[in-house]
């Protein structure tokens, strides 16, 4: 079996003293090392395959060059996993290894977790929630640089990155404002999240806006029945021809979920997805949305970013040598996704869809 290189070797083959080596290898050649120095070690390294030993780096720096990652319930999330995927591509682009521990939103679990990793000497952690929610921080946290994702501390000790909900609700509303429609009902999901409240605060910002009444409003739950049924009742026949109106021209969605149940009621009442009807979902759940017909415009939440933020933020503080305890509140934008369900509203007499 060939000899492992060792930084030796790339201090041979590049002619210059092994300290030089170490500086390049350790991203603190700025300043210390030339240009033309730092060159050809990373040339040396290349040619010879050569990797720093963890081992004997983690002795050097006194670091184990690992974060830990609790979460309460998104390991095997559909799209809450990004958070987890974008934490750990930004931790291996910057040569750190994540420890995950999914609790599974027990209690007992989460205490095991967070003493598991201080016992394996992390040298940073993070928090992560399914859903966006308060927290109460656990007091691990505290003994380490630490930062919050998806949730927050409601009191305001340790820095969290979330997203930007009230703004999400309003980038969806003004998709179907930006079409034309005016007449927009809104099914809002369940009241018990906060991603609730804060969503129906942006749509109704985004119609004040522009000088509408606040959106008609049915609180659903976050399934495809429930968007059906939600449906089903907007578009009921009997009733809206007793009142003498037809129902919205477009309708922003709790969730994508939700947005699926209203696009087959809309089928099984014969109207159009988007000639009589425009869709708007949340969260750009990519199994549904963008393989439904026609593809569903959506608000994507930022679960990958904010992943990478936190690790981001994790290595700023290792590099620095310090902890930050407080920062505030880091909001990252939830960006619209336009697809297929979305149009201007029907040029019709009541400028509604009506029922076939």
């Amino acid at each position: 079996m060939a000899r492992k290189a060792t930084s030796q070797d790339v201090a041979d083959r590049a002619k210059v003293s092994r300290s030089a080596v170490s500086f390049v290898l350790n991203g603190r050649a700025d300043g210390n090392i030339s240009k033309d120095k730092q060159e050809r070690i990373l040339a040396a390294a290349k040619e010879l395959n050569y990797t720093p030993n963890a081992v004997a780096r983690s002795l050097q720096s006194q670091r184990t060059h690992t974060i830990g990652v609790v979460t309460d319930s998104i390991a095997g999330g559909p799209f809450a996993g990004k958070l987890l995927q974008g934490a750990s591509n930004a931790a291996f682009d910057a040569g750190y290894l994540l420890l995950v521990i999914d609790t599974q939103g027990d209690e007992i679990r989460e205490d095991k977790a967070f003493a598991t990793l201080l016992n394996r000497q992390v040298d940073a952690m993070v928090f992560a929630t399914m859903s966006l929610r308060a927290h109460s921080p656990h007091s691990a946290l505290g003994s380490v640089p630490s930062v919050l994702a998806n949730c927050f501390d409601p009191a305001d000790k340790l820095r969290s990155i979330i997203p930007d909900e009230v703004s999400g609700g309003r980038s969806a509303a003004q998709i179907l404002l930006d079409a034309g429609h005016r007449q927009i009902a809104y099914l809002s999901g369940s009241a018990e999240l906060i991603a609730t409240e804060r969503r129906t605060q942006g749509v109704n910002e985004a119609l004040a806006a522009a000088g509408l009444a606040p959106a008609a409003t049915i609180a659903t739950g976050w399934e495809i029945d429930d968007g059906f049924q939600a449906a089903m009742h907007l578009f009921d026949a009997g009733t809206k021809r007793t009142a003498g109106v037809f129902g919205p021209t477009g309708i922003v969605c709790a969730n994508d979920r939700v947005a699926m149940g209203v696009m087959l009621a809309c089928g099984q009442l014969g109207l159009r997805i988007p000639h009589d009807v425009s869709i708007v979902g949340y969260d750009d759940d990519e199994p549904l949305a963008r393989t439904s017909v026609p593809g569903l415009t959506t608000v994507a939440l930022p679960h990958r970013e904010m992943g990478e933020k936190a690790i981001e933020l994790l290595c700023r503080d290792l590099d620095r040598g310090v902890s930050t305890k407080h920062e505030e509140t880091i909001m990252l934008e939830c960006p619209a996704v336009i697809r297929g369900s979305v149009a201007a509203p029907p040029a019709m007499e009541s400028a509604a869809p009506r029922l076939k």
